[in-house]
Formats: C-alpha cells, structure tokens, sequence
C-alpha cells in the first residue's frame, strides 16, 4: 500500500484497526509513534548497487489505556511528515513489537488495514547460481497405457 491509499482510506473511516497476519487486532490503544522515510542502500549478492525507499510507520502499545489514535490525526501525522520530510507516494512498512520489531507490508480490507507479512529473496538469482524452479507436473500429466518404457525419456 503507497502513502496516497492509506491517506484515502483514512478520509473515509471513524476508526483504524490494525490486524496481524494471524488474524488478532493491534490493540485499540495502539500509539503511531513514528513516521519516517527508510533508505537502504545496498549491494546484492550479484554484486548489483540498489536503494529502496519506504515509509516506516511504526506501532507501539502503551499502558494509556483510554488513547484512541482517530483516522483524522493519523492523516495529520502522514502531511507532516510528508512536508518536513520531503516524503514521496512510497509503499508503506509498518514496524510492530511482538517477540522482536516485526516488520509488515500493509493492506487493506475494507474495515481493518492488514499487517502483511514480508519475506527476504535474492536479487540476483541469475548471478549467483541459484537454479530455476523445476516444473511440478502431477501425475495425470504423464499419460496413460506404456508410454513409459525405458527409452521414453519420461523415467
């Protein structure tokens, strides 16, 4: 999700919920305590430079109970940064503590906005040697009768 989606879908809800990729709730009392804009510059392991940029929004639970964050003050918080910050239309990652920072891409269905998970990956798969995914073929695929004699090419 870019920083101009979250912005829309504020402008519409009286309230925000975050949901975890296990289904639970962000606790309502959630605070936003940052807002920021993420640069990481850096080499793969192809040897290839690259820089990615990200807005890092980040969560955190407080004993404050009674504190609400509102869709308007939330979307208060994203100008500013954006002003101060000189913060583009960059995809959004949310940081949220659970047994270490937690980092998630964001969505959003309708109701609550969706902590995503992320996974790492090379970058450079074709310069460092990692094999292309064999084909899964099932079963079926193989035909039926004797095509599979040992000169078919099939065994």
């Amino acid at each position: 999700m870019k920083l101009s989606e979250i912005k829309s879908e504020l402008s519409k809800l009286d309230k925000i919920a975050f949901q975890l990729p296990n289904g639970e709730l962000v606790p309502n009392h959630f605070h936003v305590t940052e807002v920021g804009k993420i640069t990481k510059h850096f080499i793969d392991c192809g040897g290839t430079v690259r820089k990615e940029e990200v807005v890092n929004f980040q969560l955190w639970n407080a004993d404050d109970y009674d504190h609400r964050l509102h869709p308007e003050k939330l979307t208060h918080i994203i100008e500013l940064s954006e002003k101060t910050l000189g913060i583009g239309d960059l995809d959004i990652e949310v940081e949220y503590q659970g047994d270490t920072i937690g980092k998630f891409g964001l969505d959003f269905d309708g109701t609550n906005f969706l902590l995503t998970t992320k996974q790492t990956d090379c970058l450079a798969k074709d310069n460092c040697g990692i094999p292309a995914e064999k084909p899964k073929l099932q079963f079926t695929d193989l035909g039926q009768g004797s095509s599979c004699d040992p000169n078919s090419g099939c065994c």
